[in-house]
């Protein structure tokens, strides 16, 4: 398909965690519209400004709701870490919770202020990147003009997958994934290391909101002697909870049981014991916090899309003191186990190649979805040597609920295997 002179400006918004890469995404996809004559709006902050729009009482200002890319903006901008137009976790489409309020005027009106802040600033085309909420965002805004009349302007949109946790259905690879398991693999080696010379563990808890592919990569790279992801809470580490939602009706869930990871813990430990080895480490998701029991997410606050605040519950620390805990009850022994905390300081590492090829590919790609093939709705991604696809949001988001799809790390998988084959095989303990 011909190049569409339609598009003549084109936005850019980033939305969500930072990710290594996230720069090379920006730089491909502006240098790539720029080069073809074409202008490029980068967003600051999110939806943060365009979200409050309104011409009269809340324009946008250029400088800090906005700015035009130049040349300079480009320069060693492939590599560099952070986020050249910052991000934010504003959230458009919060009181949208299903297809039916895409018809409510007042459920929709911050959609309706994005929508109009980028027509008013003569945006033909919008570049979305960031997570699975910023992908419902894209697909919300995309599905909230299908209801504009006929006749009104519309500005095309695709969305480019960007998480650490590697968890985006439609993609096999997110940037900033390797990245982010590189730099804490080595901080797990650090604590391997402090763990031998005084004879102790780490409970290690890394990001990884929905899924275990974080965990389980680090604990690879990092040599952990046990990993455990939410997908592992099956079986005896899982427990059946009676829940009474708002609505008052009664239903039953599957939490995470702290009785018996914290007996998998001293039973590793035991089993290393008799070996002669008196340290380890262990890695857990920090998912796994928000399937613990719920008299431990009481008063626990939440963000802009809903979820659990993840950090404030730090459930390296909480297992740590569990699982010294059960120790002392089964042995009559005191043994260390320090809880610690990993993720943040990788979401601004320097990028890996392979991030900054993945990325710079993903934002080309962009491009190309909305110039060359003229698509609306659609997320970029990869396959193969880098090779380009592009899959619409209709296979992505739940229809009715509106809500991205996760994807699991399959325990039935030769990934899950490999890291399952790498740890310690805990032999049975008497309890």
């Amino acid at each position: 398909m011909q190049s569409k002179p339609s598009i003549r400006r084109a936005g850019i918004v980033f939305a969500g965690g930072p990710a290594p890469g996230a720069n090379s995404v920006i730089a491909a996809a502006t240098m790539a519209f720029r080069r073809n004559g074409r202008e490029v709006v980068g967003f600051m902050n999110g939806y943060s400004g365009l979200q409050e729009y309104d011409a009269e009482t809340r324009p946008l200002a250029e400088g800090s709701d906005y700015f035009v890319f130049q040349d300079h903006h480009l320069r060693g901008l492939r590599n560099a870490r952070g986020i050249l137009v910052g991000t934010a976790r504003a959230n458009p489409g919060k009181a949208v919770r299903s297809r039916a309020d895409l018809s409510d005027p007042v459920k929709t009106a911050p959609l309706r202020r994005v929508h109009r802040g980028l027509l008013d600033l003569g945006i033909d085309a919008l570049v979305s990147i960031g997570g699975d909420d910023t992908l419902k965002s894209a697909n919300l805004l995309f599905e909230y003009q299908k209801q504009l009349p006929a006749g009104d302007k519309r500005v095309h949109i695709v969305h480019v997958p960007k998480t650490i946790d590697n968890d985006y259905r439609g993609i096999d690879f997110t940037f900033g994934f390797f990245t982010a398991v590189d730099f804490m693999g080595k901080e797990l080696l650090n604590l391997r290391a402090d763990a031998m010379a005084t004879k102790s563990y780490f409970i290690v808890e890394t990001m990884g909101r929905k899924t275990g592919w974080l965990a389980y990569g680090v604990a690879i790279a990092g040599e952990a002697h046990m990993v455990v992801g939410v997908e592992d809470v099956e079986g005896a580490l899982a427990v059946e909870e009676e829940v009474t939602d708002a609505a008052g009706v009664t239903h039953r869930e599957t939490r995470l049981s702290l009785d018996a990871l914290c007996d998998r813990i001293v039973d590793l430990i035991l089993t290393r014991e008799k070996r002669g080895k008196h340290y380890g480490t262990v890695v857990l998701a920090e998912g796994l916090a928000e399937i613990l029991p719920h008299s431990f997410l009481q008063g626990v606050p939440r963000d802009e899309h809903g979820h659990v605040s993840l950090g404030r519950i730090d459930i390296g620390k909480l297992v740590a003191e569990l699982a010294a805990k059960r120790f002392r009850e089964r042995t009559g022994r005191d043994k260390r186990l320090t809880g610690v905390q990993l993720g943040y300081a990788s979401r601004c590492a320097a990028p890996h190649a392979f991030d900054v090829m993945l990325g710079s590919q993903l934002g080309l790609g962009a491009y190309r979805g909305l110039v060359d093939e003229g698509l609306d709705g659609h997320m970029v991604s990869v396959s193969g040597q880098l090779d380009l696809q592009f899959v619409p949001f209709r296979e992505l988001v739940d229809p009715e609920t509106l809500i991205a799809g996760v994807r699991y790390l399959r325990t039935s998988s030769d990934f899950h295997r490999l890291a399952r084959q790498l740890e310690t095989r805990i032999e049975p303990q008497p309890r």
